[in-house]
């Protein structure tokens, strides 16, 4: 990829700048639609903006409207992608809902635990006592028989129809913010409240993952659409970088999702 689309992200975006270049070359080269696993929120980001630049269409899709984790299909200018594209299913999780409870960090170790890749899965949604969960069509006969717990809990998975999805509870807060800069103990103490000191101390004792990767680095700097998890606290997501005040603060506007 050029350097000088590099410049404009992250160095520890290199990996998938360069993956997102193959993607972008092979729909080009060989003229047909190529399909990726599921993408984080920042990654749609980075990926919609170097489709542009290389002037590749391309959509994404999670299975339902507003998903989090999305497939990209990269697409010649012919070809007219349909739903049945992105090769989805949803998932059921089956379990005794009168006498246990579930939640999402639970869901998710046990399938990672289980030797599952977290690109594989999408969403994964609850209306407080439904849970489902979204994944490649591909994998759906690995995961029904995979899995027979989430955690502690006698669980297994379903193939579900689309028009059973549940309507997830979750509903995101937008904030604005004015911050000396973008770092992560800044976005964290904003996003909820907390002294600085206060969110460099979770961030050092490992209870902070940005884009689902492990950090302990109070100074790491965040950019849109980056999305922030905060353990026992919830999550924030980057939205807008909408400029600067005439005392050079930094405008933001956040979204955050409060446990």
């Amino acid at each position: 990829m050029d350097e000088n689309i590099t410049q404009h992200f992250r160095p520890d975006e290199a990996p998938f700048i360069a993956a997102v270049g193959n993607w972008l070359q092979q729909s080009q080269d060989e003229y047909r639609p190529v399909l990726t696993h599921f993408l984080n929120p920042r990654q749609v980001y980075v990926a919609t903006t170097l489709a542009r630049r290389a002037d590749v269409p391309v959509r994404f899709s999670g299975g339902y409207p507003g998903a989090e984790m999305q497939r990209a299909l990269f697409y010649p200018d012919y070809y007219q992608p349909t739903d049945t594209d992105f090769e989805l299913s949803l998932v059921r999780i089956d379990y005794p809902v009168k006498f246990a409870t579930l939640h999402h960090s639970q869901i998710l170790g046990t399938l990672l635990g289980s030797g599952i890749e977290r690109e594989i899965i999408g969403d994964i949604l609850t209306d407080g006592q439904t849970w489902q969960l979204v994944t490649e069509t591909g994998m759906l006969d690995y995961l029904t028989g995979q899995v027979d717990r989430i955690g502690r809990v006698k669980a297994r998975l379903v193939p579900a129809d689309w028009a059973t999805r549940v309507r997830p509870l979750d509903e995101w807060t937008p904030e604005t913010a004015t911050l000396s800069s973008l770092r992560l103990d800044n976005i964290v103490g904003s996003g909820f409240h907390l002294s600085r000191h206060r969110a460099k101390e979770l961030i050092e004792a490992g209870k902070i993952r940005v884009n689902w990767a492990d950090t302990e680095k109070p100074d790491y700097e965040l950019d849109v659409a980056d999305l922030v998890s905060v353990r026992g606290f919830g999550r924030i997501r980057l939205d807008e970088v909408a400029g600067r005040t005439k005392k050079e603060k930094i405008r933001v506007v956040l979204s955050v999702l409060k446990k």
